[in-house]
């Protein structure tokens, strides 16, 4: 579908048989038809495929449908409204039938995804736990990685402290879930607009409601086509790669959700209403500036280890620059010519992280002269700690304290409603491409549960175990890191 079928509802699917007779067996061919009504009533629509069923002489089923599809893999239709999908295909499964009844039988749902935050001081915690517990947020050898939890134990009692005291700064918890739920109910009533009823689910990765809890429910409701929408606009392996990990694990043991479509949109920082309505604020923020034309916009995006970057391919550096990329396009062709500059913040440990660092950026600004500066969370769509609180009050005071005089910050997007619009857009564009994630699978399980390899890793394990944490030296340089 091009841009003008983001509006589309599924209006039917029509399956006719005809049979063909050469005096053996028989074959029977289903005729599908999808026609997509367009709300502007301009134009429609529609799409034909042809099944195959091999039959017996006796008319029984011997065979099953051969591979069909009416949907192909999500093209790049330009560069600013190009979707990604993990689905290649949108097919149907069941019975054929000579009637318009699958499109009012379909239940649509929509699953957002996001990182989750502590309600309250006493959660703070409990949710670095599970924060670091995630092997895709510290990445051990496969070895010892049963060492996981210990050490996600370790580092959250280290980190408490100081993270309880951020979120104190910011009202004693996080706003992350109150925004992602007013964002479900926009998401929700932009899709009503547009003619598509959907139910929409919260997946957080680390925190209540969490991602599995949302797949039960899901389960429970009997969805029959979801779309999963992370609320990151870049991907990575750390934040939307780790929940659509959680997400296949699910679905792979589990036999209704192993064969539900689902379509999974991985980024969309390249889609057009993200990109103007990241405009739309940078703009405005800079017309309270005395001298807008003289603020360097500085775009502050969440790092993450450089060894994801290289030994991974993980593609949110790339992803990131082409978004700022386009932004700026965006501005130039509004006449807005404003300097920019991208820096990664929020790095933990001793490890190499994504450059240049948010810190140090703000510092040679300051010493370079630059008087006026305008923040802009860019990989960022809620409010919450790395904003209200890293970016709010500590780089604004380092930026003031290095020379800067005139500081702003552009909100994050929330509930734009040009945002809002787009984000629907893109699960209209997405419900074609759906398709069964995986089959129900336990040979994973199987190999996990290998008494000798466990017991290998369990000896070994231990030893690494033992001596690193008696060794005083190392407790003491671990904690100055984190800390």
């Amino acid at each position: 579908m091009d841009a003008a079928a983001s509006s589309s509802a599924l209006n039917s699917v029509r399956i006719t048989r005809a049979t063909q007779r050469n005096g053996g067996p028989s074959s029977s061919r289903f005729h599908m038809s999808i026609r997509f009504q367009f709300a502007n009533g301009q134009r429609e629509y529609e799409s034909s495929q042809a099944l195959k069923v091999s039959t017996g002489s006796n008319d029984k089923r011997s065979g099953a449908l051969s591979r069909s599809s009416f949907g192909g893999p999500c093209e790049k239709r330009n560069q600013l409204r190009q979707t990604f999908c993990s689905a290649g295909v949108c097919t149907y499964d069941g019975t054929a039938t000579e009637s318009d009844s699958h499109a009012a039988e379909e239940k649509v749902g929509v699953l957002l995804l996001n990182l989750g935050g502590p309600d309250t001081l006493n959660d703070v915690q409990p949710f670095l736990f599970n924060l670091f517990a995630d092997p895709d947020i510290i990445r051990l050898p496969r070895l010892f990685r049963f060492l996981q939890r210990p050490i996600a134990q370790l580092i959250s009692v280290f980190r408490a402290p100081k993270s309880r005291e951020g979120y104190a700064a910011i009202g004693g918890g996080s706003p992350l879930r109150k925004i992602t739920d007013e964002q479900a109910d926009a998401l929700k009533r932009a899709l009503e607009e547009k003619n598509v009823s959907a139910n929409i689910y919260i997946g957080m990765r680390y925190w209540y409601p969490f991602t599995e809890e949302a797949v039960q429910q899901i389960k429970r409701d009997k969805i029959t086509r979801l779309v999963v929408l992370p609320l990151y606009p870049q991907y990575s392996i750390s934040t939307t790669g780790s929940s659509i990990r959680v997400i296949q694990n699910i679905c792979k043991e589990d036999a209704y959700l192993s064969t539900m479509p689902v379509s999974i949109i991985q980024s969309w920082y390249q889609r057009e209403g993200y990109v103007k309505s990241m405009a739309d604020l940078i703009q405005k923020e800079l017309e309270s500036f005395s001298n807008p034309e003289e603020v360097v916009i500085f775009f502050s995006a969440h790092g993450v280890p450089v060894s994801y970057i290289v030994d991974a391919g993980d593609p949110y550096k790339d992803q990131m620059e082409e978004c700022i990329y386009l932004i700026m396009q965006e501005l130039k062709s509004r006449g807005v010519n404003n300097q920019h500059q991208l820096a990664y913040q929020s790095r933990v440990g001793p490890v190499e992280w994504l450059r240049p660092y948010t810190d140090d950026v703000l510092v040679e600004l300051g010493q370079k002269g630059v008087k006026s500066l305008l923040a802009v969370p860019v990989s960022f769509v809620s409010e919450h700690i790395e904003t209200l609180e890293e970016i709010d009050m500590e780089y604004r005071e380092l930026a003031l304290e290095s020379g800067v005089e005139n500081w702003g910050r552009v909100p994050a997007l929330g509930c734009t409603s040009s945002f809002i619009t787009d984000l629907a857009d893109a699960v209209i564009e997405a419900l074609p491409s759906a398709t069964a994630m995986s089959s129900p699978t336990t040979s994973s399980k199987a190999l996990d549960l290998d008494p000798v390899s466990y017991a290998i890793k369990m000896f070994f394990g231990s030893i690494l175990a033992f001596l690193l944490l008696l060794s005083p030296k190392w407790v003491t340089a671990f904690k100055n890191h984190l800390l």
